[in-house]
């Protein structure tokens, strides 16, 4: 069996790229399987100002596996569209699985999709982490459905983004299944949940306790880490753990994340080239958003006077050391202001550590008060405190969410994908 996962290579940082990388070591793991990773030559356009390299983890995620990589398709070049269309014709695989992240992939995915069912017979499925959105534009949306309208498959990881689909393709009949079965010529929309990953794994010999006196920590530690982004609601959490801080002095709020726009030097004329093009760029595509350079949630620590109980890392953290801030919490903090599939809630499943987040996006779904978490309202900062005294006072058996793992395993996601294949 021959496959293809299109998207970010394994050399890329964030959920994404770990992502497609976890789906191909899946498949690899088949038999007589041949699994190829066709990746962007950058994870986004070269417009967007920053770095999406991943230059410090050592570790190798496709180490000992037979997957072959090819970093081909660049947005801005229409000759690698056709390169990379033809590529993968040739590999002929039984199945090719396209990464949708964001609507600027409209131009090249729409055209490597259209030459491959004019030039093949390969099975397209689009793996989407969102369809739309919340801020987009009319324009987005007009690319997201130029791109989307003829794709036969897709992947859905809630029930909500099935229905936002059925939305942005209202004119298509999208029959929700469990497995694919490519004798079915009808579209079908796969509903699988985002999977554990696997590469991120307790340290039996790690020593919490002296980490947690290391970084300063108190009893009970809540946790947000990752890209620092304003719709994953850090300002929320930082507000919510200051109200419940001001009823206990046994707390700490652990931030661990790069600053997402941090990452290139601002006084090169490139990158602020790149910010000019890109805030065009955005408020054409958007509606509603304002710069997120102007999106400093730090400074709310200081305001709020709880820098005694806050610790921060504000740097991107090698793959190999992430175990450490996961393996010292309590409880991931998860205050989105709308969410696509968290790969961080991924990441807390594996460390059996439970989840507090904001009833948005796919977390109703995912996230069950009381036994692998506790969910606020996304409105209401009070919620979110009394959410996070709920784990203290209320604490989840970890047993569950050990359950929950198990049923979230890569090779039964990628099985459901190839399984009638």
């Amino acid at each position: 069996m021959r496959i293809v996962c299109f998207g970010p290579g394994p050399q890329f940082k964030g959920g994404l790229a770990n992502y497609n990388t976890s789906l191909s070591k899946a498949f690899s793991e088949f038999d007589n399987s041949e699994v190829h990773i066709v990746s962007w030559t950058n994870q986004y356009p070269s417009i967007i100002p920053r770095d999406f390299i991943d230059r410090k983890s050592r570790y190798n995620a496709i180490k000992d596996t037979d997957i072959k990589v090819h970093y081909l398709t660049n947005y801005n070049n229409p000759f690698s569209w056709t390169k990379t269309a033809k590529l993968i014709k040739d590999i002929n695989p039984d199945v090719a699985i396209f990464q949708w992240s964001i609507a600027l992939q409209g131009l090249p995915l729409k055209y490597i999709v259209t030459w491959l069912k004019k030039h093949s017979n390969i099975n397209i499925i689009f793996d989407l982490h969102f369809v739309v959105q919340k801020e987009s534009s009319s324009l987005d949306k007009f690319f997201t459905k130029f791109a989307l309208k003829h794709v036969p498959h897709f992947i859905v990881h809630s029930k909500k983004t099935y229905d936002e689909l059925c939305d942005v393709l209202h004119n298509r009949q999208l029959n929700l299944v469990s497995e694919f079965d490519p004798k079915n010529k009808n579209s079908q929309v796969i509903h699988l949940y985002h999977p554990i990953y696997d590469m991120f794994k307790p340290n039996e010999n790690f020593d919490v306790e002296a980490f947690k006196n290391e970084l300063g920590l108190r009893k009970y530690v809540f946790l947000f880490f990752g890209f620092i982004r304003k719709y994953k609601g850090l300002h929320n959490a930082i507000k919510a753990f200051a109200e419940l801080a001001k009823e206990r002095n046994d707390v700490s709020l652990l931030i661990v994340g790069e600053a997402f726009w941090s990452t290139l030097d601002k006084k090169k004329w490139t990158t602020r080239a790149k910010k000019w093009i890109f805030n065009i760029a955005q408020s054409i595509f958007r509606k509603n958003t304002e710069s997120e350079d102007n999106y400093r949630p730090l400074e709310l620590i200081t305001e709020l006077g709880i820098q005694d109980k806050v610790v921060s890392v504000i740097e991107y953290v090698p793959n190999e050391e992430v175990y450490k801030y996961f393996q010292v919490s309590d409880a991931i903090v998860l205050f989105y202001e709308y969410a696509t599939p968290s790969g961080v809630e991924s990441m807390a499943y594996n460390f059996r550590i439970p989840i507090i987040a904001t009833a948005v996006g796919h977390f109703p779904e995912t996230i069950i008060n009381g036994v692998n978490g506790y969910l606020a309202d996304a409105h209401d900062i009070h919620s979110m405190a009394e959410a996070m005294n709920k784990i203290i006072k209320q604490p989840i058996d970890r047993t569950n969410i050990d359950k929950i793992a198990q049923e979230k395993s890569w090779y039964s996601y990628a099985n459901a994908i190839v399984r009638n294949i």
